[in-house]
Order: C-alpha cells, then structure tokens, then sequence
C-alpha cells in the first residue's frame, strides 16, 4: 500500500459499454504500490480500461479511484493534474513539433523529472531532439511518448502496450526502465502489455483479463514459468515471449541423431477460429481436436549449464556459419571431424533464404528470436544478421549436447558466432577461423575461453592455405573433445573466485593462503576481463563463492581508463544470491598505457609510472563519489548476504602513508558515499576496519567472514 496505507489505483466493480457491447464486466482491480501488469489477448478490453482510468470513456457503473480521490465525473485533463500519467496506445505525436519542444511542452518546473534527465534515459531522444515527431523510428516515438508522459511528474503511469512494434533492444530497454521506476518507488506504474515476457519480468504481480474481466492475479515468477497455464489462461501458446518455440523446436532436434528412435509430437494452434472482442474462451476440447501431429527424432533440450558439462563430453561438435557464403570451408571441417570419430552437425546461420542442405537450417535457428523468423528474415541484410546473432545465442543456450563448437568466416562471421560460443561454460571447446584473429580479439573472445585461429588467406574456397589452417582447427577441436572425453572425473574442491590486482596480491595471497586447504582458490586478475570471467563462471554454476578484494575495474570505467568493467559488473551476485564479501581493493588508481596515452584532460593529474607500459592516476574525491554511488546502488540489489570491508589504512599498496597515493580526503570520500548510499540491513553492511587491505589482520577477517557464511566443503554450500 502506498501513501498512509491507501492503494495508489482501485478499481471497484466497473462496467463500460459501446451502445450495447459489455466491454468491461464488473472489473476489479488494486494496484497498492509499484508495478502491476496486466495481460490479455487482444479485445479483452485492456484498452478500454485505460481509457476508463483516464476518463476518455464514460463508465456505466462502479468506482475508479486514485490515491484514494474517486475519479467519477472528471475530465481528463483534471485526471491528469491529479497526478496519472498515459502513454497510449500509437503514441499520438503532434508531426510537426520536434523533441524537444514535445518535453518542454509538459515539462514542469521543480519536478524530479525533466527534459535533461529523460534525454539520460534515453540518450536517442538527445541525438534528435531537433527532429519532428513524424521523422522519429517506431522505438524513438515511444521513447518520447513515454518521457512526456514522465515530465508530468505523476504518482501513477498507466502505460497501453509500450512495447508494441519495437525491435528487441528497444524493448529491453523500456523493460529496464519500468524495473527501475518500481525499484525507486517514486511512481508507481500499471502496464498494460501483451509480451508475457515483458509483463512478468517487470512487475511481481500480473492480472489477467479474459472478456472484459480480471480473471485473476497471480505471481508474474509462476506464470513466467509455465506454459500450460498461459495456454490455459490466455490461449498464447509459445509466443515472442518464449524461448523455445514449437516449430523451431522440432525443425532443430530433428537431425541430432540420426539413429533416434522417431517419436510423434502435437502442435496446438491457441485460436483455432481468428477472434474477436466477443469470442468466449476456447475450450480445451477444441483446441486438441485442432491439433496437427508431426514426427521428431526424441532429443531433449536444456539450457547449457555447469551441471551438465559431463554429459556434453559425448555430445555434438556444432560446426557453425553461414553455408551460402562458406559451405565448401565448414564442410571441409566437418568432413575431418567426422573421420576422427566425431558425432557432427552443420548450423546453417544464413539468411540469404537459399535452400541450406544442413542439418540444422537457418529456419530452425531463427524460431529461436524473441519475435520468431520474423525477427530473422527482414528482407534487410543489416537487421537479418543482426536477428540471426540474437536467435543463434538463444538456440545454443538451449542445446544439452554440446560436445564443442568451431565456425571460419571473416569479421561479419566472427561476430555472428561469437555471443553464442560465449554463452558456452568455460571448458566446453570453441574455435573460431577468423581474418581478424591477428589483432585485437577483445570485443569477441570477451571473458571466455573461445580460441581464434588466424585464416591467414580469406576464408575464400579451399586453397593451399586456408586447407591446412581449416584442417589445424578441426584437428584441435577433435582433440580437445577426445581430451575431454576421455578424462576421468576429478573431485574438485569447491571453487572460489577471489579478484586481485597487483596492488593487493598480498591480501590475496594471505586470503588464499588460509583457504587452499578446503578450497580451489581461482584468482582473476582485475583488468577489465579478470571481473567478467569471474562473473561469467559465477553465472554458469562453476564457482561456489565470491570474494571480491579488488574491484578497481570501476574506477577506469568511471574516468575512462583502460582496464574497465561495464556497467553489468556485480550483476552475476546480484542474480547468484549467495553471500558476497567484497572491498576497495585498488579503488584510488585509474589505468592507462605509457605516459603518452593518458588523455590531455588528465596530464596535470597525479600521475605513477607502474612500468614502462602501465601508468597509474591517483582517483580525486570527486570520482570516488561516483563509484561510491556505483558500487552500492548494486550492493542495494543483491539478496544475498553482504559484506562490503573498507580498509581505512589504504585500499591498495600505493595508498599508505608515505606512499604516492596516500590520499585521507578522496577514500573519505568513496566510504562516506558508500555509507551514504547503501541501505543497511542485518544482511547487507559495511564494515569499517582499521588496518590498510593488505595487512595480515585485514586478511584473517576476510577469511573468518567467509567462513562464518559457508560451511565445510565436506558439506554442501549453502544459499543466503
């Protein structure tokens, strides 16, 4: 409940006809706080319920009210200054005003919200600001309907369908957005949308209409989870929301094995008769009496994870690409796979529409994008690739059987394939032959294990070249999934992630030191990668714990320095929801190249010459409020237990006393923001201690925090 225990929207036994349509029976619906969605197949009259919230449609009987104000008998614009804002359905943009003078048109004085911070959220709106809302794309218009709307400051935001038509980034976008209004509290928001998936990840509720009434409202994490009840409930099926699509499903496994037993499988259609806003609910017995049968080979899928890496060692080495560009090279390499014994399967990522020939087509990878082969095939070259990259990662993510994978194209190639062989755990072989495998490899290998053979030649036919260098990739890959195959299970200690930087490593190796008995202590160098490996192990189940000393990748991420994490940095812990121990380790340096390299902007800055080919810069106050800010805001987010140490001594070996970076004033800084900012709880603190981070006595409580959090490793791990 919001504002002295009252629900922000009530809506109490409301009824609303066009001439003699019922389009609203009798709804009830209460939004106390936060974020409701609300779900429906089309002419339910989800719609219509907007339009009675905002009094664009006069009601025939029962009560809306707002913050507990009845709404009966005002004008919309009275609505509106009550303090409801509407984004509708089709934005409705005036053409012929610009951007920026839509904002300023609403925008209020001395409201939390204004033209400058909407153009932060949506940093597209300040590249067109001067364009007219005619010469905006689809994502853009909703961008600006959605931000004029929040101009008006409202306590409620009713939103009709925001994500309708929008590519998938846009809608990850406004998702995020709508997560962040619920988290922050100021507004709370009802969202009427379609997306099952968009519904239930934004909000922890979602109501369902079904005819012109709330069916019921249910736990966004149950119907997110189950299929059969939104057939049952919606008559949705598997739709843009879903993973794993029925015909892409089936069009996939179908050429797994080819000595799989085929079995029958039936495809429901949701609507066997197109509907209307009148149709009643399509009983269960229609539905299966429309049902068609088709034949699949018997291969199940899940999702690629740590615990099912033993049974990937007998799978499938995928051979991956794009067949009407490079069928003669990934044949030549499946061809070599084969005679070494290998189980072997082409992926067909083409979206030329030309007839493919592999055992798993382009039309199977593409059902896997959150709009389906629509999403995939365009017509445009751009769009399609870019579709086929999204859809091949979500096809990948779903395979149980993945013994190794290995692709050869040029840039376009590499990045089609990489998102994909980077999901895979750690361990699982990748190859990629690539032309651009001799320089900087960063932006594809990220923080995985994916090794890339340089082509050497164009990978252009089969030549003197490219043939040894295609038949040295497939040799490996038949190797490394031999090697592991033919590998005995180990029984590993649980594993450990501990971050470390040079500055700190007597920290860490004092943590490590008292830990390798139970423990396998996997140490990641903090250089912008070490912290995504970490995390990404973390998210594939392979480590059991966290200890995070060094979270410098921060500080070049906030001043532009070489070594930088990305804004996803904690996001793993916020998700794993065990306990998490970290600290400043190396939060007073920034990381550049040779002295040349620091940018003009910081040349009269404080500055450490590391090496001949490392250069530190000591971080002012003014930059340890912003990671200050940085770092508990996702400290807040996690669920687990939190311990968040803060040395006073110093954060790293050059900040001591009498040491270049002994700074009291810029860590006062970075631990009063950080007190400032984290909500403390019995769960989540921060723990002030009087010794410098790579003190013997800082280390044993690292340790005996850890320990105090985890039992034995003779006994299984325990969740926060």
């Amino acid at each position: 409940m919001s504002r002295g225990g009252v629900p922000i929207l009530e809506v109490r036994d409301l009824n609303v006809f066009y001439g003699q349509s019922h389009a609203l029976q009798g709804v009830n619906l209460t939004l106390g706080s936060g974020v409701l969605s609300v779900v429906g197949r089309n002419g339910m009259g989800k719609t219509t319920l907007c339009k009675a919230i905002m009094g664009l449609e006069p009601t025939r009987s029962g009560s809306i009210s707002f913050d507990g104000q009845n709404l009966a008998g005002r004008t919309s614009a009275e609505i509106a200054r009550l303090g409801i804002g509407y984004v509708p359905q089709g934005r409705r943009l005036w053409k012929s005003l610009t951007v920026d003078e839509h904002l300023k048109l609403v925008a209020t004085k001395g409201g939390a919200w204004t033209p400058e911070r909407i153009y932060s959220v949506f940093p597209r709106l300040g590249e067109r600001k001067s364009n007219g809302g005619a010469q905006l794309s689809g994502g853009e218009q909703q961008m600006l309907a959605i931000g004029r709307a929040l101009l008006l400051n409202p306590k409620l935001l009713v939103m009709d369908e925001p994500t309708e038509g929008l590519a998938p980034v846009i809608v990850n976008q406004v998702a995020e957005m709508l997560v962040r209004l619920g988290q922050e509290g100021d507004i709370d928001v009802l969202v009427i949308e379609q997306n099952i998936g968009v519904a239930c990840s934004v909000a922890e509720q979602v109501a369902i209409m079904v005819n012109g009434k709330v069916n019921r409202v249910m736990d966004a994490g149950l119907l997110a989870g189950d299929r059969d009840l939104q057939q049952a409930l919606l008559g949705v099926g598997r739709h843009a929301h879903d993973d794993t699509p029925d015909d892409a499903d089936q069009a996939s496994e179908n050429a797994q094995d080819a000595s799989a037993t085929p079995t029958s499988a039936r495809i429901y259609l949701a609507n066997p008769v197109v509907p209307t806003r009148w149709t009643p609910e399509v009983p269960v017995r229609v539905i299966a009496q429309s049902a068609r049968t088709v034949t699949v080979a018997d291969t199940p899928t899940a999702t690629v994870t740590a615990s099912n890496v033993e049974a990937n060692r007998h799978g499938t080495v995928y051979v991956c690409g794009t067949l009407d560009t490079k069928g003669d090279e990934l044949r030549f390499m499946a061809d070599i796979l084969k005679e070494r014994g290998t189980r072997v399967a082409l992926v067909d990522l083409s979206t030329s529409g030309k007839p493919s020939g592999a055992e798993i087509t382009p039309a199977a990878v593409a059902g896997f994008h959150p709009r389906g082969s629509s999403g995939v095939f365009t017509g445009d070259r751009g769009t399609a690739v870019a579709g086929m990259t999204i859809a091949f990662e979500r096809w990948i993510a779903k395979r149980s059987d993945v013994a190794g994978v290995i692709a050869a194209g040029g840039s376009g190639g590499t990045a089609l394939v990489a998102p994909a062989f980077r999901a895979l755990p750690v361990g699982v072989p990748k190859m990629i032959v690539s032309t651009v495998a001799s320089g900087n490899v960063s932006q594809y290998v990220g923080p995985s294990d994916i090794t890339m053979m340089h082509s050497v030649a164009d990978v252009q036919g089969i030549n003197s070249i490219t043939r040894d260098v295609l038949s040295n990739a497939a040799h490996a890959v038949a190797g490394m999934v031999a090697g592991r195959m033919a590998a005995k299970p180990i029984e590993d200690k649980p594993a450990v992630g501990l971050t470390m930087f040079g500055v700190t490593t007597p920290c860490v190796q004092q943590v490590s030191a008292q830990l390798n008995e139970d423990y396998d202590c996997l140490v990641f160098h903090a250089t912008g990668t070490g912290g995504r490996a970490m995390e990404k192990l973390l998210s594939s189940g392979m480590l059991s714990a966290v200890i995070d000393i060094s979270t410098t990748e921060v500080c070049d991420m906030v001043a532009g320095g070489f070594f930088a994490a990305d804004e996803t940095r904690f996001d793993a812990m916020i998700a794993d929801g065990r306990p998490y121990i970290g600290s400043c380790g190396a939060l007073d340096m920034v990381n550049f190249h040779a002295p040349e390299t620091v940018p003009e902007k910081y040349r009269g800055r404080l500055l450490y010459e590391h090496n001949p080919h490392i250069t530190l810069m000591r971080t002012t106050p003014e930059e340890n409020i912003a990671m200050g800010k940085f770092i508990g805001e996702k400290l807040n987010q996690m669920t687990g237990v939190v311990r968040f140490l803060l040395p006073e001594g110093g954060v790293s070996a050059l900040d001591a006393p009498g040491n270049a970076f002994w700074d009291p004033e810029a860590n006062k800084a970075l631990f009063t923001t950080l007190e400032n900012t984290v909500r403390a709880t019995a769960n989540r603190q921060l723990v002030r201690v009087p010794h410098h981070i790579n003190d013997p006595e800082f280390a044993e409580l690292v340790v005996k925090t850890f320990r105090s959090f985890h039992v034995r490793p003779s006994q299984p791990l325990r969740r926060a």
